[in-house]
């Protein structure tokens, strides 16, 4: 059954992870595990500088060649009364500096204290401003 429109954003944003789809410029999708903050219809990432493969993300690149993105969290059981899942869709900026950029480090430091450690840097925000929710539920 659908999720009412609150109850959808309250259990996104609660949930610890989201995975960001973005598409290449070729055309080919792209989908990585992401840690964000809700702030009404916006969406906060940031990175950080713990390891990664590269410091040139593809999928900041994506978004700078095609803003239009989606993000999704769920929840799995094997009692599947009660599985969900939520999903946003909209459009995502990158920003390197700037007020967007201070308040997704303002909003995500209280929900992962991992944040707190003073040898992590940030990088680039991404910011998604969410333009539909849609969500499901087995019942619970």
């Amino acid at each position: 059954m659908r999720l009412e429109l609150e109850e959808a954003r309250r259990r996104f944003a609660a949930a610890p992870v989201a995975r960001l789809a973005t598409v290449t410029p070729d055309g080919r999708p792209h989908i990585v595990p992401i840690v964000f903050a809700l702030e009404g219809n916006r969406i906060y990432s940031i990175v950080d500088t713990k390891p990664k493969a590269s410091t040139s993300l593809a999928r900041l690149r994506n978004i700078e060649a095609n803003p239009r993105v989606s993000l999704l969290v769920d929840a799995y059981s094997d009692d599947w009364e009660w599985l969900w899942w939520v999903r946003a869709d909209g459009r995502a900026t990158v920003v390197a500096d700037g007020p967007d950029r201070e308040r997704a480090i303002t909003l995500l430091l209280p929900k992962y204290p991992q944040y707190l450690d003073d040898h992590l840097e940030f990088g680039s925000a991404t910011i998604v401003d969410v333009e539909h929710w849609v969500g499901w539920t087995a019942g619970r």
